[in-house]
């Protein structure tokens, strides 16, 4: 099972779970793998916003907030279907994984009837999804934007030089195709742009950073404007 399928999977099992919650070893063991595991997804699901609480000790264990799950959703079988085509289309950008355990999640909950049509639907799409760019370098990546904690990235530049740099986060962006993170670069003590195919390795550091805004990046590319 693949890291994105998990999540949404143990998102639904702590859902299932209601107001008893479910241990990190049981959790283990349905999913086969380690609780070191399970306990890295948990906190990758609380810092995507998933309301999990934890109770310590015997009988312990991990839920969801109660009226945390989605009610249903009233949406067509070809709303589902954009939905699903746009997420299946963009596996480079940042959050990818998540955005597709977050529609798998609401397609679980459209009536029957209207799944059965979108998942039919769905099989006349196809995308061509393939990231670019490693998983570990784009969890990083998002991970520091997420907590906005300073990256150290190996970069290559256009001219074929690498650096290792230390950046502080600002924002994404996408332009011509391609994702770049913007972020205050702090050896050359300024803005920059970073291609992310271009990042080589990243690793996020305990270092928070020093609150530089996305007003300081300047007037965007034409066309691009945030997500929502």
């Amino acid at each position: 099972m693949k890291r994105a399928e998990r999540l949404h999977a143990l998102s639904e099992a702590l859902r299932r779970s209601g107001a008893r919650g479910v241990s990190a070893d049981r959790l283990a063991r349905e999913f086969e793998v380690s609780v070191r595991t399970v306990k890295r997804d948990l906190d990758a699901l609380e810092r995507a916003g998933a309301p999990i609480w934890s109770r310590p000790g015997p009988g312990g264990g991990y839920g969801l907030a109660a009226g945390s799950s989605l009610p249903p959703i009233s949406l067509s079988p070809p709303q589902a279907v954009a939905l699903m085509a746009a997420v299946a289309a963009a596996a480079d950008a940042p959050y990818a994984d998540l955005a597709s355990a977050a529609v798998r999640k609401i397609v679980d909950v459209l009536d029957p009837r209207t799944r059965e049509r979108a998942v039919d639907l769905a099989g006349r799409v196809w995308v061509d999804g393939s990231p670019g760019t490693s998983r570990a370098v784009r969890s990083a990546l998002e991970q520091a934007m997420v907590e906005q904690r300073v990256v150290r990235i190996r970069y290559t530049a256009d001219d074929g030089s690498t650096t290792t740099r230390d950046v502080e986060p600002v924002l994404f962006a996408s332009n011509g195709g391609r994702w770049y993170l913007i972020g205050w670069c702090r050896l050359r003590d300024a803005m920059r742009w970073f291609a992310v195919h271009r990042v080589e390795r990243a690793s996020v550091t305990a270092t928070v950073c020093t609150g530089h805004t996305v007003a300081e990046v300047g007037e965007p590319p034409e066309h691009a404007r945030p997500v929502f």
